[in-house]
Order: C-alpha cells, then structure tokens, then sequence
C-alpha cells in the first residue's frame, strides 16, 4: 500500500491540498480546502509542477559564454545550445562575473530585475532575495512601479495624496455596495477570472459570492467594455460597448452633463477639492473652443450620446461605485482615465460615502473590493533588503530603452533621469519575455549587456536568453508561511523533494554570498526553516502590538490554514476620515485635497500630461489613421488558465489551447470577412511583428476587436520572417511609454490585422527544452 501525505500549499491564486505518494516522490492529488467557495481551477496545475521538458536540472550556461565570458557572441543569446556544470562552477562563473563588472564599470551598472508573483511566500520571495543580496555587494540599478499599473502607480498621489494601493484597498467594498444598493460603473469590466489571484496569496475567494448577492439583491452593473464578459453574464449586467482607449472621452462627457444639468455637487467640490475652476473651462469648451458634450463623445467612443446622457443622470441619482480596472491605463496617455475617474467622483460628491467614490484596479485581484473593511493593521514579517547604495533607477517598463540607449536623458514625474550603462543583468522571480512588449525590440536589447544570469525553474524566454541560469525550487518544493492582504494565514508545507538539482534562491544566494565575503551579513545566521520561524514570529510581536493574539507558530505550522477574520477589526476608510473632517484628516497632495488640477503636473510643462485631466489623440486606436492598414484593436489581457506566463505547460492552460497555440477570440463578422472559421490557426500581424494564434469566434466582444491574452510562452522563429508560434501577444505590442509622467507601458494600444495561415503548420516546441549538449 502506497503511503500518501497531505499537505497544505498556497499559491497566489488559493490555497491547496496536494495529496503526495511518498514512496514515488510525487503528486497525485490536488484538492479545494472547504473554505474557498469558489477556488481556482489553476491549482489543477500545480501536478505538473516537475514537468521534465520544462524545469531546468542543474546550472546551465549558454556554449559561447563559457567558452570565453569576455569575448562571446552576445548575439546568440536565445538561439546558442546550453551546457550543465556543477553548482560550483556555476556559481564561482557567476561570482567573478559580478565582481569584474564591480571592479571596472561600477555597482551602477548591473540591473537587478525581479518583478512581482514569483513567491507568495514570506520567506521565498525572489524580489526580497536578489535586492538583498544586490545591495549587500554594493547596490545595483533598480526599477520603479510595475507593468500592472504604473500609469495610475505615478499618477495618482499628486491627486489623493498616497500611493495607489492605499487607495486601492480604502475605496468602495462589497458589502457597502450591496447594503447601499450603489450603482456600480464598471470601467474596463470586473474580470472574475482576474480575481483568482492576488498578490501575496488569497485564502479563500468571495468574488462570485459577492456579485451574487449584488445581483440578488438589485444592485445595478454597468460594464464599459469592448468585451461583453468583462462581466460575468450570470449577473446580468447592462454592456455599454466602448471603442478600446477612449474613456476618458465618455467620463468628459459624463461630467459635462453634470454641469450643463446642474447635477453636480458643488459644496463637496468646494469644500474638499482644489482646481475646478481651472478644468471647467476646457470641460465647457471656453478654452479650447470644443465643449465635450455627449454628441463629441459619441464620434470618438462609440457610443450614443442618449446612452452618454442617461449614464450621467443615473450617476447623480444615486450612490454610485467606479470601479477602475488597471487594463483602461495600459495604454496611451493612460493616466488620464485615472485621473478623470478621480474628477468625475468628486463632481458626485461620492468619496467618503459607504458604498460610493472609485476603486482603482478593483477586480485586477482580490483583495480590491472583495476582502471588506477587515485587514491587517500591521506589517507581516519579511525578509528586509535594506537600503540601496545606488540612487539611480528606471520605470519598470523602460528595460529596453535603458540597454538600448545608455547615457540617454528622459524625463520621469516632474525628474530628468539618465539611463545607466547596463553591463550585467541579474533575473530573479519574473520573466520579462512574457511581460514586457515588442519582445523583437526586447530580443536586441538583450544582446547588449556582457553577461546576463537568470534563477529560473523553467526553461520561460528569459531562462532561454540567459548565458548563466541557475535552477531554482517551485512552491510545492519548500516551506514558506503564504498571508498577503486578506484575512487568511497560511502554512504553505514542502509537499516533494526539489526537482533534481534546484536549489531556492535563499541558497543561490548564500552561494554567491560566501564567495563575496557577505555571508554572514546575507543568512545572518540562520538556516531557511529559521528564518520562516523568525518571520512568523516577527508577525506574531507586530500584532500584538495592534492587540490581536496570533497562534503560536507550532500550532499555525500544524494546521491547514488560519482564517483571521474574526480577530481583524474593521477600520474607517481614510476617505470617510477626510469626509468627516477634512482639515484634521487632509490628503498627503500640497492642497491636503482632492486635485482637479494639479499646479505640480502643470509645472513640469509635460505636453502628453497637462494639469487636468484632458483627452488627447492616440496614434494607435480605431480612430487613428493606423487603422486603415490595421484595422482590429488588439486587447492582450490577462489569461484565465494561469497567472502570467506561470504554469503554461500545466493542464490548466495546455487544455485550453488550439492547435497548441494560445487561444485568440474573435467576433463572427470580422472572421467572416477574412474566411476564418472557428478553431483555425490565424496570423496576427502589425508592424511589429507576427505570431500564429487559434481562434475561438464570440459575440462577446465589440466588431473591431480581437483578445488574445499573455502569457503563452515566447517562440520566436528560427527564420525571423516567420510568425512567433505560440500566440504570445507581445510580439506585437507597442514599446512605447504612456507619458513623460509615468513612462508606463502602453499595451493596450495596438492595432493588427488577421488572416488564415494557410502554410504547414510547424511543431509548437514552447515547452520543449532548449539544445542541451550532455556531452561536453
């Protein structure tokens, strides 16, 4: 009889219990807790977790690297075979690499790129491990803001005076808006496949619950969206169709009605905002000599202005919810939906008001909207990076342009930067071959540094265009404590052994801190299952400080998972303190209010972010001359069938494919009059680039528009003038920044055109390894 163990494993998109043969060393089982009403089919994925064509077996270096790392061939990076060698080799390779850069260009120039979601583990979290040790050998350059958001990330505390994920998690919840019957306007939708995860874990989802008793209960759902099911069709929500990129042309509008109606709140903007006399002249016209009635609107956003009308009536009647979705700022000039969602609540006289004023990024994951008034008033134990010695930096976004374009000066939110001279890249915990856009352009950019060293599991895009890759531990292969910014705490248990020579960052780094003589300062002593004790505990003296009493860590380590729910108190919303008293609670902006007009933003003299919001002309929308050549608006949001790029070759996402490929979704009439049927392989092309796609045909979304979401693994042809074969979108998107405010990513601006690939079609290899020369 096989012996089998259960054990608890948390993930950023739920908690698990992954039942494990012993004797074989492997999963079997991957089961739901029964206290997640609505767990994520993702989890089904994690038995795949030790795929062998996909996870990396020992140190790899790239052939030509090791032959010479002064002198090789930086060109062949993604296209040269690798070589295993032992850890040693590997890290000592990689050590001198660091110090000789260090030695002869400086810590400035290395790029230390970690990016969110690797871990959702406390102690296991790539993004604490590779800062740390970075900034213990004397700094690095880093980046700022994220892929996600940055747009809102910059624009956002000149407005309301913090940063955005405050704001995120102080904004309208759930209850308030079913108890308030609030009108809820859902900008961008409310994906419930984006909900399945968040940062940090999530113990249990109530997303469904939630919309369900909304809907149950009257509450009114308008989705504006290009994509019907941006919200759930089971809940019955009214779908204003919306050309991609043009909200903040509609929000104009809306508030022009406000105005021209007398509907707005005049005392609330006297008394809690600054600038509105300052947008109320362009709003009217007076200033530019274009009022922006709802009839203006209408030519730009599609939709009639009798809808744009009563939209803005029903807004001023009644408690009402905007809710933002990140994806609406990923595009050009993307901080002024933002911006102008922010102005429009304030001419409702919404914030503060249970119920009522904005949620940027609600649905973009959980914990936004969907985890209440019920949080942790304290800081979870981390791993501490400690302070960078190196003050340079970049937006997250800008990788390409900085390797592309050292000594280069750009301007970034009111600050004239200069990109650094790159000479050695560290990855760890991300995959910017999945992430970032124009993976053509990135490709070049990437054979500019001298050595790049990635930690990696998998054999993803980055891990391929490494010439050092250490192989790294997943989640079911390590202990780690899972407790993000909902109300549950996790023991997320070692389930099987490390796949065959992976180590955890945690010990990668120790390698390449003994051989730098910062040992000592990096483990500080302690082993990996200490450090998860000293975090918990660490956890455990912070919130007693707030007078909640945790478990002790033996008995929250012995159990499955821990629902605080009960021990969190709930809080005042900092936008009903500054309701309340406006004066003792004032906002962190110069004003201490709410900014219509930002004299900060003005004074930068930025021509793409002026000081009020204001809609400005795109060169890569429907309404763009582009769209002639190119005529169907590309939307590459996020996946269902995983996060990210993670798990691509699990069950999950491989189920999901076509021929393969990733799944492209396209209205019937646009497929019709290219001759495309349902499940064929099309070529998805701009100038850019080209990649091949199946098609799932859907009147869910607008004519004009095609989806094909991120994530699948990058591709890219031995001929280049041959399509990527996996359906990454990212071959296609734009590199090109939001504003001079943000220097954000601009994805969601991007027009292609579609046709039947009618060539043989070639095997998908996306997750097969890549040339491996045992024998050497």
């Amino acid at each position: 009889m096989a012996e089998i163990k259960t054990v608890p494993v948390a993930a950023h998109w739920g908690n698990y219990l992954v039942d494990v043969d012993v004797d074989k060393d492997a999963i079997i089982n991957v089961r739901y807790p029964g206290y997640d009403p609505n767990p994520s089919p993702i989890g089904r994925s994690l038995k795949d977790a030790r795929h062998p064509d996909c996870r990396i077996p020992q140190p790899m270096v790239r052939a030509g690297y090791l032959d010479n790392p002064t002198w090789h061939d930086r060109t062949k990076r993604g296209k040269e075979a690798f070589v295993p060698i032992t850890w040693d080799e590997a890290l000592d390779l990689a050590a001198d690499a660091l110090k000789s850069v260090i030695a002869e260009y400086g810590n400035e120039s290395i790029y230390g790129g970690s990016y969110g979601w690797a871990s959702a583990g406390r102690f296991h979290h790539a993004l604490s491990h590779i800062h740390r040790f970075l900034k213990l050998a004397g700094g690095y350059t880093a980046s700022i803001y994220t892929y996600s958001a940055a747009a809102c990330e910059a624009i956002m505390p000149h407005l309301l005076g913090v940063d955005l994920y405050t704001i995120s998690l102080e904004g309208p919840v759930w209850d308030e808006i079913v108890e308030n019957k609030s009108l809820v306007v859902a900008i961008g939708g409310m994906r419930i496949e984006n909900t399945q995860v968040n940062v940090g874990g999530v113990g249990a989802h109530f997303d469904r619950h939630w919309q369900k008793k909304a809907h149950d209960n009257g509450v009114e759902i308008v989705n504006i969206s290009p994509i019907r099911d941006d919200v759930d069709n089971s809940i019955g929500s009214e779908w204003i169709s919306i050309i991609p990129n043009t909200d903040t042309a509609l929000m104009l509008a809306v508030a022009y009605v406000l105005v021209d109606e007398n509907l707005h709140d005049k005392p609330f903007l006297d008394k809690y905002c600054t600038g509105f006399d300052k947008f109320l002249p362009y709003l009217t016209g007076s200033s530019d000599g274009t009022p922006k009635t709802p009839e203006w609107a209408s030519g730009i956003t599609g939709i009639p202005a009798d809808q744009i009308r009563s939209l803005a009536r029903r807004m001023a009647a009644k408690r009402t919810a905007i809710l933002l979705t990140f994806a609406i700022q990923r595009a050009e000039h993307g901080e002024q939906p933002y911006w102008m969602a922010t102005v429009l609540a304030a001419m409702l006289g919404q914030y503060g008001l249970p119920g009522g004023g904005i949620s940027p990024g609600h649905a973009t994951a959980h914990v936004i909207g969907y985890a209440g008034r019920r949080l942790p008033p304290f800081r979870w134990g981390r791993v501490e990076q400690g302070g960078n010695p190196v003050k340079n930096y970049i937006p997250v976004s800008r990788i390409a342009d900085m390797l592309l374009n050292p000594g280069l000066e750009y301007d970034f939110d009111g600050k004239r930067l200069t990109y650094p001279d790159i000479r050695l890249v560290y990855w760890a915990g991300g995959n910017p071959f999945h992430h970032h856009q124009d993976l053509n352009r990135l490709r070049r950019a990437f054979t500019r540094p001298d050595t790049i060293i990635v930690n990696e599991s998998v054999w993803s895009g980055t891990a391929r265009h490494a010439d050092i890759v250490f192989p790294v531990t997943t989640m079911v292969e390590r202990d780690d404590i899972v407790c993000g910014y909902d109300q549950f705490l996790t023991p997320s248990r070692q389930a099987v052994n490390p796949y065959a020579q992976a180590r955890s960052d945690y010990r990668v780094f120790s390698g390449l801190a003994g051989r730098m003589g910062l040992f000592d300062q990096y483990t500080e002593g302690r082993s990996e299952f200490e450090w998860i004790r000293h975090l918990y505990e660490t956890s455990v003296s912070r919130a007693a400080k707030t007078g909640i009493d945790l478990p002790d860590f033996d008995s929250f380590w012995a159990s499955e998972g821990i629902d605080l729910t009960e021990l969190l108190p709930e809080h005042e919303s900092m936008f009903e303190a500054f309701r309340r008293d406006p004066v003792s609670n004032r906002l962190g902006t110069p004003s201490g209010k709410i900014e219509i007009f930002s004299e900060e933003i003005s004074g930068f003299g930025y021509d793409d972010c002026p000081g009020h919001p204001v809609w400005l002309d795109k060169d890569e929308w429907l309404g763009s001359p582009l769209a002639e050549k190119y005529p169907l608006h590309l939307i590459s949001n996020q996946p269902t069938s995983r996060l990210h790029s993670q798990f691509d070759f699990g069950i999950n996402s491989t189920e999901n494919k076509i021929q393969g490929r990733e799944p492209m979704r396209m209205h019937p009439d646009d497929a019709a009059a290219r001759n495309i049927g349902e499940g064929e392989v099309v070529r998805v092309f701009n100038d850019r680039g080209a990649c091949l796609a199946g098609v799932r045909l859907s009147k869910e979304l607008r004519r004009g528009v095609v989806q094909l979401s991120t994530g699948a693994w990058y591709e890219p042809p031995a001929d280049e003038e041959l399509p990527e074969n996996h359906g990454n979108p990212n071959v296609l998107t734009r590199d090109k920044a939001s504003s001079k405010l943000s220097q954000a990513l601009t994805a969601h601006s991007c027009l292609v055109d579609v046709e039947k690939y009618t060539a043989p079609l070639p095997e998908v290899k996306a997750h097969k390894p890549p040339e491996i020369l045992w024998n050497l």
